[in-house]
């Protein structure tokens, strides 16, 4: 059966605004609809300072549509005007453009800012990838530049930091146990040329992890500390998501050579997106940029291309931050596809549009790495010309 916007729409009066007043159709809070593949994506707009108020609203709008004869799922997202998060008056950071490493060899975490933090033997640069909210496709993200940077030609490794909801297992096709050395180092598993190391190998998918705070770090400082990484040029950690205390005491402990922020473009995600931001900042870790995800759709019939969820917003706010922005990835069905079969995009099609955007984006990490440790080092920068 097809979907039509109309339908939609008719179901989508069905939910009350906020506070009870209307619905959200007549309100004119539903932003444009697109169907694709009998899924439905929109947005809805809300006051910002009443975001985590409007989450009931937003789940109710899924399932009202999800309920619509032949839809096979739905996207909404919450958007709203920018009212602010705190940061406006950060002063901007604009780093000098430098030349890449050269010789090919890994930039190390600028001394200066772990200090205090024990490195992880046969690991050059350890990079976080974070967000400050889930659902922004963090660690598709993750593992997509893990992937990039690989197919640059550097050896890449990726922790899956996320105790509670582990990823990797499933983004990267791999099943099984890891093995260990002497009965005490763990050995990563492997797939598509990366090591990776997961609680996901550990315990079942379906075990849920009830752990309170110190049994988290303990299990990160294992993973992290207690595996046969090296010898590796990245890691690439997959944080949590959120600011919570186990991404703090990692951001805290282990010796970031940087942190990548992956935001969607809608206001929303903007204001969690910042709280990342500035925990890294507060303990002393650079930020090698900030990728917009799902940042547009463009429709497979017609070519036509669709900002569902706003467009821009990560690239403004880099701007506005003085932080490098590292590239634009679509809402396309092929990366979501992909990861579910778990074998990534930049893996699967590595001649493909999508691949070739992760690796783009996984080429201005390496060069922020290089220009972070030319500026810890008070090394003179070499111009480049544009």
């Amino acid at each position: 059966m097809t979907v039509t916007k109309e339908s939609v729409i008719e179901h989508l009066k069905t939910v009350n605004g906020p506070d009870f007043t209307g619905n959200i159709v007549d309100l004119g809070l539903v932003s444009e609809i697109f169907i694709a593949d009998s899924k439905v994506f929109f947005s809805i707009t809300v006051p910002a300072e009443r975001a985590q108020q409007m989450e009931p609203l937003r789940a109710a709008a899924e399932r009202v549509v999800k309920t619509i004869p032949g839809v096979a799922g739905a996207v909404v997202a919450l958007t709203a005007e920018k009212k602010g998060g705190g940061m406006e008056n950060a002063p901007p950071r604009q780093p000098p453009r430098l030349a890449p490493a050269p010789g090919g060899h890994a930039p190390h975490a600028p001394a200066s800012r772990t200090s205090g933090k024990r490195g992880v033997p046969g690991i050059e640069a350890i990079i976080a990838v974070a967000s400050g909210k889930g659902g922004v496709g963090k660690s598709t993200t993750a593992v997509n530049l893990a992937l990039g940077l690989a197919a640059n030609g550097l050896k890449v490794g990726v922790l899956d930091a996320d105790i509670y909801g582990p990823s990797m297992p499933r983004l990267l096709g791999i099943r099984g146990r890891p093995e260990t050395k002497d009965g005490k180092i763990l050995q990563p598993m492997q797939n598509f040329g990366l090591k990776v190391m997961s609680m996901g190998f550990l315990v079942d998918e379906e075990t849920p992890m009830i752990w309170r705070g110190p049994m988290v770090i303990s299990a990160l400082t294992q993973m992290l500390r207690e595996c046969e990484w090296g010898p590796l040029d990245v890691l690439v950690v997959d944080m949590p998501p959120g600011t919570g205390d186990a991404q703090l005491t990692m951001a805290q402990q282990v010796p970031l050579a940087g942190a990548v922020i992956v935001s969607t473009p809608q206001d929303l995600a903007l204001i969690d997106a910042r709280k990342g931001l500035n925990m890294f900042r507060k303990v002393d870790v650079p930020l090698l940029g900030i990728v917009e995800n799902m940042s547009y759709f463009i429709a497979p019939d017609t070519g036509k291309r669709y900002d569902i969820f706003g467009h821009g917003g990560a690239k403004r706010e880099a701007e506005r931050l003085g932080v490098t922005f590292l590239g634009e990835v679509p809402l396309e069905m092929g990366i979501r596809e992909s990861s579910d079969d778990g074998r990534p995009v930049v893996a699967a099609k590595p001649d493909g549009p999508e691949a070739k955007i992760y690796r783009d984006i996984a080429a201005k990490v390496w060069e922020r790495l290089a220009e972070e440790k030319a500026s810890a080092e008070g090394a003179a920068p070499a111009i480049v010309f544009e």
